[in-house]
């Protein structure tokens, strides 16, 4: 490839400068385990607020799956960046990632194939019907961007909220017997919340990355703060007659407020380890673990 030398002179120790006390957090993104850990936390404490207890299978399944697709997307990434000389768009997870290529690959594609055979050893006919569709989803669209395909109609950012809330809920979803469609809908609160939260992520990391003018980039701030203020309000309506909904909502809302407190610190802190950061602020569902108890009286 003619752009490799310069890749590899390119790809320097600098993306892991810094104090030693945030290196866990940049390792953290540069293995691209950050989307992995989302996704398990948000599909157990989807499950946590439907009273569902997901076997061991399933939270392993995701994160073997979300591995390996999104070091595909860095590899495919990288690839395409380098083969059109466009080195001042790649980022450092996708540096890290071409580097590292020969390990990565094989272990992307050991993982997706552990994935699919635990989906068809452990998932019932109910389920793997329903992930199935979700699968053939995300392939499309993965094919679309790496393809130079463009779907005209919805944004990118958006596009990744819905399947990456779509693989979240499924598991809770298809093991959830509905007695009402109030409950239904009730169910759904918090999966649409995390939707325009995931969007949130993606528009702000977005805006970040592209570099623009500091007087645009401030206005990423104004969404993340109406959304967690959106969150509050509903997550009080929702404590009358469903707390553990109320509580994985208010998780949400803390999370977008903390997407806007990094928005104004982004100046202080490395690319890398902001970009980390907004991954790790959609963690808050860990929060409620030491309260489970309480709330499930």
């Amino acid at each position: 490839m003619p752009c490799a030398a310069a890749c590899e002179r390119v790809i320097a120790p600098a993306f892991i400068a810094g104090p030693a006390a945030l290196a866990p957090l940049r390792w953290w993104h540069l293995a691209s385990l950050d989307a992995p850990t989302v996704a398990v936390s948000w599909s157990e404490a989807f499950a946590w607020a439907a009273g569902v207890r997901l076997p061991l299978w399933v939270p392993v399944l995701i994160a073997l799956a979300v591995w390996s697709v999104y070091v595909a997307d860095r590899l495919l990434d990288a690839k395409a960046e380098l083969r059109a000389a466009r080195l001042d768009r790649l980022r450092e997870r996708h540096l890290f990632h071409w580097r590292h290529r020969r390990l990565f690959a094989p272990m992307a594609f050991a993982g997706a194939f552990a994935a699919a055979c635990i989906f068809f050893a452990a998932a019932p006919a109910a389920v793997r019907e329903h992930d199935s569709l979700l699968a053939a989803a995300s392939l499309v669209y993965f094919a679309g961007v790496h393809t130079g395909r463009k779907t005209p109609l919805l944004p990118k950012e958006f596009l990744v909220g819905m399947l990456f809330t779509a693989g979240c809920l499924l598991p809770t979803w298809s093991r959830t017997a509905f007695p009402t469609p109030a409950a239904i809908w009730l169910a759904l609160v918090p999966a649409v919340f995390f939707a325009l939260l995931a969007w949130l992520n993606c528009f702000t990391i977005d805006r970040w990355e592209r570099g623009l003018a500091a007087a645009t980039a401030r206005s990423v701030a104004l969404p993340a703060v109406l959304l967690g203020a959106a969150g509050i309000v509903l997550a009080v309506a929702l404590s009358v007659q469903q707390q553990r909904c109320a509580a994985l909502v208010g998780c949400g809302a803390a999370a977008a407020l903390l997407l806007a407190l990094l928005d104004r610190l982004r100046a202080r802190l490395g690319p890398v380890v902001l970009r980390a950061a907004a991954d790790l602020v959609l963690l808050t569902p860990i929060a409620l673990v030491p309260f489970a108890a309480r709330l499930a009286r």
